[in-house]
């Protein structure tokens, strides 16, 4: 009989929480040193990649493993540090976009080099090329399917149609 505890599915998951835990924890001391949480920077990097630097407030906090109130807190917090502001949704009175400021990209360009070569050393640079295509390639499936809304908001179709309804 074998032990359900060498199963690879909970090896797979344990090996995936504990390389999580490890980089978490080099990247929190990184950040921190910035004035950033890892909340804080995840927010600020997702609104940095999304087109015109913005996300709905509700595609935010699907993206990021943050409750609507939880974004609105962040995003509230962030919006006094002046690394943030919201502007309203023009055909959705209901919604508002949350947009990296001036000043939150400085903070981002300020964190992002040492962040990468964080990055490079514990954790891409561990594998060659064809391991990491690999690993990524696995890691959006899992995603896809544990997290469909992870890429909530960033189709460039939806900012260019608001984007020229607001054109004069």
């Amino acid at each position: 009989m074998t032990n359900v505890f060498d199963d690879p599915r909970i090896t797979a998951v344990g090996l995936l929480f504990e390389a999580h835990a490890g980089l978490s924890a080099r990247f929190n001391a990184q950040l921190e040193e910035h004035g950033l949480s890892a909340v804080e920077f995840e927010v600020i990097t997702r609104l940095a990649r999304s087109p015109g630097n913005q996300l709905r407030m509700t595609d935010l906090a699907a993206q990021t493993s943050l409750s609507t109130s939880g974004v609105t807190r962040v995003v509230d917090r962030m919006e006094r540090d002046g690394l943030l502001t919201r502007r309203a949704c023009p055909n959705d009175r209901r919604s508002s976009y949350a947009v990296v400021t001036a000043a939150g990209m400085q903070r981002l360009n300020e964190t992002l080099p040492g962040h990468l070569q964080m990055i490079e050393q514990w954790f891409t640079g561990q594998l060659d090329p064809e391991a990491l295509t690999a690993l990524l390639d696995g890691l959006r499936r899992v995603r896809d399917a544990a997290h469909p809304c992870a890429t909530a908001g960033s189709d460039d179709t939806t900012f260019a149609q608001e984007t020229a309804t607001n054109q004069p």
